[in-house]
């Protein structure tokens, strides 16, 4: 049985930070022979974005680069030099996928056009992650997950009418492009695979966001109707976190379901009230209503709530969880899906597991994020029988 999807799948990995890093990661988790490509002494930025687990030899870690680079490699090469333009041009000779997120046009500044990794190599794909897409009014326009928020559409549904839009907190965009990269990337290769030709891909962050609101830019290009804001109750209960006793609670009803499996649920006598039983009526006694509601459940646990919900069909709450709720909570308990990362350092840091279950090649951590450089006699002088080179500290331009 081969236990690893993507056995035999070499990958050069010329990312940083977040969105190509865990592009790279989901291919070499899953078996891809992944080489990353650093720039020399400070190697990819990432490595210096907090948070930071201090080991008991007082080394500063990035837990989110620890976490994006799992199953690499690491070679320090500076791409100006005719040194690593060599060592990436033998690279590529017997690459399947090369993976970048550079601002457009970098990577064409290291010599490595479209028409030279073709004559290199022509079933090479080749996936190129940017803020706006390679071509565009935008393309050069510099850009982080606010932005990306705002302008993809998402930021204006998200929240209350009465109070500003908000975002999803961190990296949620970059993660997304990440994963849509990913998938491109095994799609094109499994073309080139059968055609024996080539392809390259162009990963926009921002239409990777835009492409999660179809539902309202479908609904105002059919109807006119611009979706916004939830606002407050007006007579039934919105769909956005509610106040409890112990943090919040997110409640759903489904169908047609009646007011009265509602008010059992939270035990208050006044919600009971005939002027209550009907949309209209709650609608009609609308201020009164919110009143009772949001004083009704302050009352209750979260927990309480949760899993009394789940005893009707039509009513389906859900936790709002912090990072001690998630790491505590059953379900993810029983499917093993936090992960320490099994490694040498003195960690007992838990990782978010596989993203996708497959049953006869599991996803599995063989190896912890490289030190920088760590493969560098690996790759260049056993595998391609260079010199050591005289790597010269040149940072390279960054797609943010």
């Amino acid at each position: 049985m081969n236990s690893k999807a993507l056995k035999d799948v070499k990958v050069l990995d010329f990312t940083h930070y977040v969105s190509g890093p865990y592009c790279t990661k989901l291919l070499a988790d899953y078996g891809a022979d992944v080489v990353k490509i650093e720039p020399p002494t400070k190697g990819d930025p990432g490595r210096r974005l907090p948070p930071f687990e201090k080991s008991s030899q007082g080394h500063r870690t990035s837990l989110l680069f620890k976490y994006l680079n799992t199953n690499k490699k690491s070679v320090e090469l500076d791409l100006k030099s005719n040194y690593g333009r060599k060592a990436i041009e033998q690279l590529v000779v017997d690459a399947d996928i090369l993976v970048e997120n550079f601002r457009p046009g970098v990577l064409n500044s290291f010599g490595l056009t479209k028409e030279k990794l073709r004559s290199i190599n022509p079933t090479l794909v080749v996936v190129s992650i940017s803020n706006f897409g390679k071509t565009g009014p935008y393309s050069d326009f510099r850009a982080n997950d606010l932005i990306f928020y705002a302008l993809g559409g998402l930021m204006y549904i998200f929240g209350s009418t009465d109070k500003a839009p908000i975002k999803h907190a961190f990296r949620q965009a970059q993660f997304k492009a990440g994963t849509n990269a990913a998938s491109a990337a095994l799609m094109a290769y499994y073309n080139a695979f059968t055609s024996g030709r080539g392809e390259y891909i162009d990963i926009s962050i921002q239409e990777s966001i835009t492409a999660s609101v179809r539902d309202t830019t479908t609904s105002y290009a059919t109807s006119g109707v611009v979706r916004t804001r939830q606002g407050s109750m007006n007579g039934e209960i919105p769909r956005t976190p509610m106040k409890v006793k112990d943090g919040y609670i997110v409640p759903i009803t489904f169908g047609t379901s009646d007011w009265s499996k509602t008010a059992d649920l939270l035990e208050d006598d006044k919600l009971y009230h005939p002027k209550f039983s009907t949309p209209e009526g709650r609608r009609e006694n609308s201020e009164e209503f919110e009143k009772l509601v949001r004083t009704a459940f302050s009352e209750k646990g979260k927990h309480e709530l949760f899993y009394g919900a789940h005893t009707h069909r039509e009513l389906v709450y859900g936790l709002v969880q912090n990072a001690a709720d998630l790491l505590e909570n059953p379900q993810y308990k029983h499917d093993g899906y936090f992960q320490k990362m099994d490694d040498s350092s003195d960690s007992e840091t838990y990782f978010p597991g596989r993203p996708f279950h497959l049953s006869k090649t599991p996803w599995k951590i063989r190896s912890a994020a490289p030190r920088l450089g760590q493969h560098n006699n690996e790759i260049l002088v056993r595998k391609l029988k260079l010199s050591t080179g005289d790597p010269i500290d040149t940072e390279c331009d960054d797609a943010k």
